[in-house]
């Protein structure tokens, strides 16, 4: 791994997957894609919603526990923070078990020695009606939100990085990207999975208005491409992982919805780095949270 020097800014990388429901072959493609970005010197790797499976999500949530602590163990190995998009989960933070027959979607957070230091549960959950071969969407049949807003210190290059947590519908909704920059966020993780239509006429200015409303960076890691169910039906995500400054500008981004470019590699890298001195100043500069009067 690159050797920190003191006041280098954090350098974070968003995944882009195109996960199909084979867990084993999807946990591949994530352990070589933190090692590349590992390399490439990211000190936060952000996974896409759902990395593990797309589709069979109480068969994935069974292995829970399983897939937790394998992403634990390549935060510990590669020495890195793992951000683990989302994985679907049988019981609540208190272990109680999710009632009437759903699922948690959770994100999850792993510090370089393996340690889980943050678990979000995603409070927005996706309902919509979209013209694509599915049609309709309601994540409520399967999931039940979560209640709790999370932000979580890092700590890399002598200094603290205060990270906010949502999942992609969460980016939806400003009045959550504002409550955890009143929280203290400086960075604001959005996992997604994105469907095409949506992605292509929403993602981009999303995470851009999510940015500008919090002025956070944003980590939109998403999933890109067409991924087939085993019943024979398939959909299509939109890709485009991106990252956004407190500004709003785009810092970079993948261009692609599919991976046809990534090299021949069934991932894609796109990576950022946050100066947090730069992005402070910035803040004050033009003080919105010293203005607010509505929230």
């Amino acid at each position: 791994m690159n050797e920190i020097t003191k006041n280098e800014p954090l350098t974070v990388a968003a995944v882009q997957m195109s996960s199909q429901q084979d867990i084993e072959a999807n946990l591949a493609d994530i352990k070589a894609a933190i090692s590349e970005a590992s390399k490439q010197g990211a000190q936060l790797i952000v996974l896409p919603e759902n990395c593990c499976s797309m589709g069979r999500q109480f068969a994935t949530a069974e292995r829970f526990d399983e897939l937790s602590d394998a992403m634990a163990e390549y935060a510990r190995a590669f020495g890195i923070y793992l951000l683990a998009g989302s994985l679907p989960c049988p019981y609540r933070p208190d272990g109680v078990i999710v009632p009437d027959g759903r699922l948690r979607q959770v994100s999850q957070l792993f510090a370089p020695d393996g340690t889980r230091v943050a678990r979000y549960d995603k409070i927005h959950l996706f309902t919509a009606t979209v013209a694509d071969k599915k049609g309709s969407y309601n994540e409520a049949a399967t999931f039940e939100p979560g209640t709790q807003t999370v932000v979580v210190p890092l700590e890399a290059n002598d200094a603290v990085y205060q990270l906010g947590m949502m999942v992609c519908f969460d980016l939806r909704f400003p009045a959550l990207a504002q409550r955890l920059r009143q929280a203290g966020a400086e960075v604001l993780s959005a996992p997604s999975a994105f469907t095409y239509l949506t992605g292509q006429a929403h993602w981009s200015l999303l995470l851009r208005a999510r940015a500008l409303d919090s002025q956070c960076m944003v980590i939109g890691a998403a999933q890109g491409g067409e991924h087939l169910y085993k019943n024979g039906d398939s959909r299509q995500t939109w890709g485009h992982s991106t990252i956004t400054a407190y500004n709003g500008t785009i810092i970079n981004s993948y261009e692609d919805s599919d991976l046809k470019n990534s090299a021949n590699k069934n991932y894609a890298l796109v990576l950022a780095n946050l100066d947090k001195a730069g992005q402070a100043q910035g803040r004050q500069k033009m003080p919105i949270f010293d203005c607010h009067r509505l929230a």
